[in-house]
């Protein structure tokens, strides 16, 4: 049994929360990932604190438990964590700490977000390219237009498939979903992955179509059709076609599980 397992049944809100300053790696990493999948609102102030805990750091020089705390942060989606995030944008030695940050930012979906991450976008050294992309996508940074369809020939397959969810979004035309789809039948698993998760933040009905045909399991499927029908039902424009075809889809789907 791992540490992280041995103390699952005993954590509760407060132990999770000052587990985050115990001495143990395990513990205070697994506390930050209970505190974000119970979204533990009370937790947040002691997860902007482990943002800058530098004690834990692995050989290749990322930060675990910062990761985690930042994806923790994206679960509760809390206002008041912005400032903390945003600063932790700043943290070079660990690109996977700023995607965490990143996404974590656009979960939470403050404006006060985006011109640190346009910011990023025109540095000149690397970045969490994908998850930039995505997240100016999800806030609607629609002036990035130019900066973002330069990544439609990136080298990465994955930031390209970003920058069509983006430009798909901002433009509606279905060559960038078309960029998508050729995904789908990668040899790559994780790109076809990444393929279906953009296709469930596009919302299109030619999108339902090729995540059901995606050589991906049916829960990914279940998944991205999931997100799908919840952004319908939100929208304020209605969609009674494509939301009863979720449903039907969904319904048949669970079937086969």
């Amino acid at each position: 049994m791992t540490a992280a397992n041995s103390v699952e049944p005993i954590m509760s809100p407060e132990t999770a929360i000052a587990a985050l300053s115990c001495d143990d790696n395990q513990i205070r990493y697994y506390a930050a990932w209970w505190l974000g999948k119970h979204k533990v609102q009370a937790g947040c102030g002691a997860l902007c604190d482990a943002l800058f805990d530098t004690s834990y750091r692995i050989p290749s020089g990322g930060y675990p438990l910062r990761r985690q705390a930042a994806r923790a942060l994206g679960q509760l989606k809390n206002p008041q964590a912005v400032p903390a995030l945003i600063a932790a944008l700043e943290c070079d030695a660990d690109l996977r700490l700023r995607e965490a940050a990143i996404s974590a930012l656009a979960a939470i979906g403050d404006q006060q977000a985006v011109t640190p991450m346009l910011n990023l976008l025109q540095e000149s050294h690397e970045q969490p390219y994908e998850a930039l992309i995505e997240a100016l996508a999800t806030l609607q940074v629609w002036s990035a237009r130019s900066q973002v369809e330069s990544f439609l020939n990136h080298s990465s397959e994955r930031v390209q498939c970003a920058a069509a969810r983006y430009m798909y979004l901002l433009t509606q035309q279905p060559q960038y979903i078309e960029r998508i789809i050729k995904n789908l039948n990668h040899e790559n698993m994780y790109l076809r992955w990444a393929a279906i998760f953009d296709l469930g933040a596009v919302g299109h009905q030619q999108a339902i179509q090729a995540i059901l045909a995606a050589k991906v399991p049916n829960s990914l499927k279940l998944l991205n059709l999931k997100r799908m029908l919840e952004a319908v039902l939100d929208s304020d424009v209605s969609q009674n076609e494509i939301s009863q075809l979720l449903f039907q889809t969904i319904d048949d789907l669970l079937i086969q599980l």
